[in-house]
């Protein structure tokens, strides 16, 4: 909670690019790029290749950082496309640092910039959400058996610590809503999360959601940005999250969920227990939204920009909830499970 209500670093632009041209030997145009917890440019050089630099926050643990630098190096030696790449220091780091004008140091990194289509700038058909399942499927696979000592970062968009949230729900100004949002978060608490801790747990993106998915002009998945989320949890949560995000419009809420399932499942196979946990944790991830998102409008000022954009962002969640809790647990796992025999035995 505290990293998230705090603000996030406000170094000056030149100051930034002072340092990196001292510490990465890179220069170019800078754009500010809106972030829950960092400080965040998109770098032009003249030949217009694209860099994104990070002043980290203070409030984030150097563990966590370098968890996160780990993962990428480790992903970059993996052979995984898509994903940004560390770009080092002159003397070969992963990260350097930058002085605010009051002296405090911060962590500074630079990631190779993704080009792409955001999923939330196209049409989200079924072909997509499964190629999306696909691509998830393949860098869990290659971030199976990797571990880190930042890896167990307490963060609040931690699934498996949604309990946490109940003493946020008050925020929530709509009676009915937060008795929706009440009951999911109790029902977590008391039957979904003694649950998890059986289920397969690896290092996890955690955060697919449909500004981290980039698609190029072929609607292939090009690339997953964004990972400040990370951490090691249940394998099932990475598939919840992203569900969480495919809010279809229509009359089935199921239109595009179904397929990301399966095509994550035909390339790294669930388990019957992950599967059975499906309908309770995308339930829950839409909970965790909406209850950091109305703490947020109290925690943060009414012109923050990340506070603009989630309102912008995240206005269909509770309609979303509903959806789902009308078409019900039996009728959700019935229709995947479905679905997936259908595609495995076609």
């Amino acid at each position: 909670m505290q990293s998230v209500a705090a603000a996030p670093p406000k170094l000056d632009t030149a100051v930034v690019a002072d340092a990196v041209v001292e510490q990465f030997g890179l220069s170019g145009d800078y754009a500010p790029l809106v972030s829950e917890r960092d400080q965040n440019f998109r770098v032009t050089k003249s030949d217009g290749t694209r860099f994104v630099v990070k002043v980290t926050s203070l409030v984030e643990d150097v563990a966590v950082t370098d968890f996160q630098i780990a993962v990428l190096l480790h992903l970059e030696n993996h052979g995984l496309p898509g994903v940004p790449r560390i770009v080092r220091t002159r003397s070969g780091q992963g990260r350097g640092t930058v002085c605010g004008a009051d002296g405090v140091e911060f962590y500074l990194r630079v990631v190779t910039w993704l080009r792409g289509r955001l999923l939330r700038d196209g049409e989200i058909t079924p072909e997509i959400a499964g190629r999306i399942g696909q691509r998830l499927a393949g860098l869990d696979m290659a971030l199976l058996g990797f571990a880190h000592p930042g890896d167990s970062q307490v963060l609040l968009w931690d699934t498996e610590r949604a309990g946490d949230l109940c003493s946020l729900t008050h925020h929530i100004g709509d009676a009915v809503i937060r008795g929706q949002v009440d009951a999911v978060l109790q029902d977590f608490v008391e039957r979904v999360k003694p649950n998890l801790l059986t289920l397969p747990r690896q290092v996890i993106h955690n955060d697919a959601n449909n500004e981290n998915i980039l698609f190029d002009t072929d609607d292939a998945v090009s690339g997953i940005i964004d990972f400040g989320d990370m951490l090691r949890a249940a394998r099932i949560i990475e598939v919840s999250t992203a569900a969480s995000y495919l809010r279809s419009a229509g009359d089935d809420p199921l239109q595009v969920i179904a397929p990301l399932v399966v095509g994550y499942h035909v390339t790294s196979p669930l388990t019957e227990s992950e599967i059975d946990a499906l309908f309770d944790l995308i339930r829950i991830r839409l909970v965790m939204t909406m209850a950091i998102l109305h703490w947020r409008l109290a925690a943060r000022e009414d012109d923050d920009l990340y506070r603009q954009k989630t309102i912008d962002g995240e206005s269909d969640a509770s309609d979303f909830l509903r959806r789902m809790s009308t078409l019900g647990c039996d009728a959700f796992h019935d229709r995947i499970h479905a679905e997936i025999e259908a595609k495995t035995t076609s």
